[in-house]
């Protein structure tokens, strides 16, 4: 079988073969050298895992962009959440990731140090059992993603609110990817020749206005999923595009995504959120690319419940991040990366999660001599 079930995922089994049809294919297609940006974490995560870059080789430069909801959390957020969870009657609940994720004044795992209940969930719809265990406290979830994770968010602030339950709410920082590509597009600037777009994102949000943006800044999107195969196919395609000068979106994952998207969990969203121009961590406010919890639940929006006001937070102004998640510096070229800065002492947006670009370099070519060195675990 090429299929199998490890640890309950569902994972393709990868053929070398296949791989090297692909690689083969893309580079006969090939006329000038290209820069693609690929927009997910995920998909930045799994190119230098498996070593794709280098089989491309140098026609095709792999840029990446700003597509990791944890490292895009602006660091005044997380500062709210670790000073809520200081208070005696918060419980602060998040997802793992999130919990180690430091601000100015630290991360939430460093709050619980000084006697924090923080509690690390798999849902926010978990919240609702701690919730009912301790009815004097306030049961904080502190909610961060891309259109991905909206949804959840969405229905359990819509439970609550249905289900009268008072001592919940949520602390925010809900973001859209449409929006931040327009932004990085309409830097003039910006040399990008073609996108792969995250599929797990359009899975929700379908791609309408994807092809809104291919069509405005004449740049090709592909759809992808995250194993080497899909993601090479993606590549393809997208080349493909590039190469017939047809400004337009490609679904390269149609397995799972439809141009519409999920239209339920679309519909919910637009019920519990409004959007607003969001500060994004690295690159700043970014017009109508945030997702704020509007005013019929907004008995639930944390920020309002306990009166928390935004602060200036100072950043290391020696930090590139926001030049690498627009695409115009690679992470080895930061004079900080895996010297001063390093997934235990990120400096920046990119290194703060396993997703960002940075932390992925840093992982998988320590050595930063060239992306692969003597690497033994690059599968192809």
């Amino acid at each position: 079988m090429n299929n199998r079930f490890i640890m309950g995922i569902y994972k393709r089994e990868v053929k070398k073969e296949h791989v090297n049809a692909l690689v083969r294919k893309i580079k006969e297609n090939i006329s000038q050298p290209l820069r693609i940006m690929e927009i997910c974490g995920g998909q930045t995560h799994a190119l230098l895992k498996y070593g794709i870059q280098e089989l491309l080789g140098d026609k095709i430069t792999m840029i990446h962009g700003p597509g990791c909801p944890v490292c895009v959390t602006p660091q005044n957020i997380i500062d709210k959440a670790f000073d809520l969870s200081l208070e005696k009657n918060i419980i602060m609940t998040t997802f793992g990731d999130m919990a180690r994720v430091p601000g100015s004044k630290g991360s939430l795992l460093y709050a619980k140090s000084f006697g924090a209940d923080i509690r690390i969930l798999y849902s926010p719809l978990d919240i609702f059992q701690i919730a009912s265990e301790n009815n004097d406290k306030e049961i904080v979830f502190f909610s961060i993603g891309f259109e991905t994770t909206a949804p959840i968010h969405a229905l359990a602030i819509k439970y609550a609110f249905d289900n009268d339950i008072q001592n919940v709410s949520f602390l925010t920082s809900l973001v859209t990817v449409p929006a931040a590509l327009k932004y990085l597009l309409s830097d003039r600037d910006a040399e990008i020749d073609g996108i792969l777009g995250a599929g797990h994102v359009c899975a929700v949000s379908g791609y309408e206005d994807y092809e809104k943006l291919a069509e405005e800044f004449k740049v090709p999107i592909s759809i992808t999923g995250f194993e080497p195969e899909e993601l090479l196919l993606g590549i393809l395609n997208c080349v493909n595009l590039i190469v017939k000068g047809e400004h337009c979106v490609i679904n390269s994952y149609p397995e799972v995504v439809v141009r519409k998207g999920n239209e339920k969990a679309i519909g919910l969203i637009n019920e519990v959120f409004d959007v607003f121009d969001n500060n994004w961590r690295g690159l700043g406010v970014i017009p109508k690319s945030g997702l704020i919890i509007n005013k019929k639940y907004e008995h639930y929006n944390s920020a309002l419940r306990f009166k928390i006001s935004d602060k200036d937070v100072i950043i290391n102004v020696d930090c590139r991040a926001g030049e690498i998640m627009r695409g115009k510096l690679q992470p080895n070229e930061c004079s900080l990366f895996g010297r001063l800065c390093n997934p235990d002492n990120p400096q920046g947006a990119s290194m703060v999660s396993s997703e960002g670009a940075c932390a992925a370099y840093y992982l998988y070519s320590r050595n930063i001599v060239n992306l692969i060195g003597n690497r033994k675990d690059v599968l192809f």
